[in-house]
């Protein structure tokens, strides 16, 4: 494999990867974090303590798992038992 060919596909890896870091970390347009409204195995990426990545929170609505949400909607979205979507993680309905 030619240098030039082996630089193209480095430089198109590391452009695959900084694409997703950037969606995963909230930076979507019209998109926001939203802490505490996720059902269980439905976060997104980057869920607090007791999770890993993806789908891995265990609780519903739990406190440190995000989801992106369109932007300006997180703190007025309904959930039951008088529960609020958040901006900043939660320290509420956390796994045993």
């Amino acid at each position: 494999m030619s240098n030039a060919l082996k630089t193209l596909a480095i430089v198109g890896a590391a452009a695959a990867a900084f694409t997703a870091h950037g969606t995963t970390e909230g930076h979507a347009a019209g998109k926001e974090k939203c802490f505490g409204v996720s059902l269980a195995g439905k976060n997104d990426c980057a869920a607090g303590a007791g999770t890993t990545c993806a789908g891995t929170s265990t609780v519903d609505y739990q406190g440190n798992a995000w989801t992106l949400v369109d932007a300006g909607t997180c703190e007025t979205m309904e959930l039951p038992g008088d529960r609020m979507g958040s901006l900043k993680e939660l320290n509420r309905d956390l796994p045993a």
